[in-house]
């Protein structure tokens, strides 16, 4: 398989979601923590933007089609855009527990799929 020469990078899809993530270097310890590991997790997605487990569209929020019109336990949301020169990891959002990631897909609790979901992995 050719590898992909497009340059790859890493932006945040506005300011806000830019300043809450820089917040987190000078918080509380858990938060520098979390800082840490999303450092590291832009890192790799700067050198592979289809890293992480693709969630089919029609299980993303509507907040998400809507707003950026699109068709520890922490979960790092993000999209990608590209064209013939570079790939951009867009980070939309973190959560920093499966509870809040859930919730916001509209997961429900299902021992069958998770245990299903966790054979796999």
């Amino acid at each position: 398989m050719k590898e992909d020469a497009r340059a790859k990078k890493v932006k945040f899809v506005n300011r806000r979601v830019y300043e809450e993530y820089y917040k987190l270097k000078d918080g509380a310890f858990e938060e520098k923590e979390l800082y840490r590991l999303l450092t590291g997790a832009f890192r790799a997605l700067e050198k592979n933007p289809l890293l992480g487990v693709r969630v089919p569209s029609a299980n993303w929020p509507g907040e998400y089609t809507k707003k950026y019109d699109l068709t520890r336990a922490w979960r790092l949301v993000y999209t990608l855009e590209g064209n013939d020169v570079e790939v951009v990891s867009i980070i939309l959002e973190w959560f920093d527990s499966h509870k809040k990631y859930e919730k916001r897909f509209g997961y429900k609790k299902n021992r069958r799929a998770q245990a299903s979901f966790q054979s796999i992995l």
